[in-house]
């Protein structure tokens, strides 16, 4: 499969879409690759009954239209971008047409109102849906009226287990701190806490702090591997508590969080379950999920320096 060196950003005219429009030309702007804006509209499934006891006719062209043109008005948003731009009005269920759409660029972009659940529309099932089957990392933008967006990214904060999924996670939080010049911090997460701690069951005898240490330890490996001889700084943190619930504390004093679609221990269920679906919900800076899969999708860096 080739992925050309495209970020590819869903739309639906709505204000959480337009937002996630601007940080992905932004993001298009620093590496230099071509923006592509879809947006996808589906005709209603079911008919409603006219008043004479007939069916009431689908205006097929007036939906079109009105895609049409929150595409077009996305398209002139971004025009002075210093990037170039395309678009593409699709038919089909937004999610499906998007997540086809990733097996040829290289990061797909979308919004979340933030606080209140996820838009209607598009970000309805795609903010959820595209990240679990999308062939490309994917950046979910939530939106909150009057917040400034993240750009530039100056703090990256990255989910780390040791997992396969985890490692392709961090090797791109590593290729977008390079491309940002910004600090990142590794952060791996084990629940060891009385009371809530998923291993409270542990008899007393178990030292807590050792844990930690052992957890410590296995992330500076990883780090260390993923570095491969480059001076990256990293922060490393081995902390008390379960990965959702760390990322989304971190993601308040970051402007980007990393993640994996895959994991284990303290990310375990990312993108599976609750846990993926509250840190896409409370996350309060961009969640970027990087496919388990990007191995095999030969993705290129996001910069030919940064291997």
């Amino acid at each position: 499969m080739t992925h050309d060196q495209v970020v590819m950003a869903g739309v639906d005219g709505s204000a959480p879409s337009l937002h996630a429009l601007d940080w992905a030309a932004a993001h298009a702007a620093k590496i230099g690759w071509r923006l592509h804006i879809v947006c996808a509209y589906a005709l209603p499934t079911f008919a409603a009954a006219s008043l004479d006891g007939g069916y009431a006719t689908l205006d097929d062209a007036a939906i079109r239209a009105g895609a049409q043109a929150a595409l077009d008005e996305a398209a002139a948003r971004v025009s002075d971008a210093g990037v170039e731009v395309t678009t593409s009005l699709e038919t089909g269920d937004p999610a499906g047409v998007l997540v086809e759409a990733s097996k040829d660029v290289c990061l797909a972009v979308v919004g979340t109102r933030g606080k209140g659940g996820f838009a209607e529309r598009i970000l309805g099932t795609v903010s959820s849906a595209l990240p679990a089957h999308a062939h490309c990392p994917t950046v979910v933008v939530p939106y909150r009226e009057g917040a400034a967006l993240p750009i530039p990214i100056q703090r990256i904060v990255v989910g780390v287990d040791g997992s396969p999924s985890a490692k392709g996670a961090l090797t791109r939080a590593i290729e977008e701190a390079i491309v940002w010049d910004a600090d990142l911090t590794a952060v791996s997460g084990i629940p060891i806490g009385s009371g809530t701690g998923l291993l409270g069951w542990l008899p007393t005898s178990v030292d807590s702090e050792t844990l930690l240490a052992d957890c410590k330890a296995g992330l500076d490996v990883t780090v260390d591997r993923a570095l491969a001889g480059r001076d990256v700084p990293i922060r490393r943190h081995a902390l008390d508590g379960t990965g959702a619930a760390l990322l989304a504390e971190f993601s308040t004093a970051v402007d980007l969080v990393v993640v994996g679609t895959r994991g284990r221990g303290g990310f375990a269920g990312l993108l599976l379950g609750s846990t993926s679906q509250a840190l896409l919900h409370h996350s309060a800076s961009p969640v970027m999920v990087v496919p388990s899969r990007i191995a095999e999708e030969g993705l290129p860096p996001i910069a030919p320096w940064a291997t």
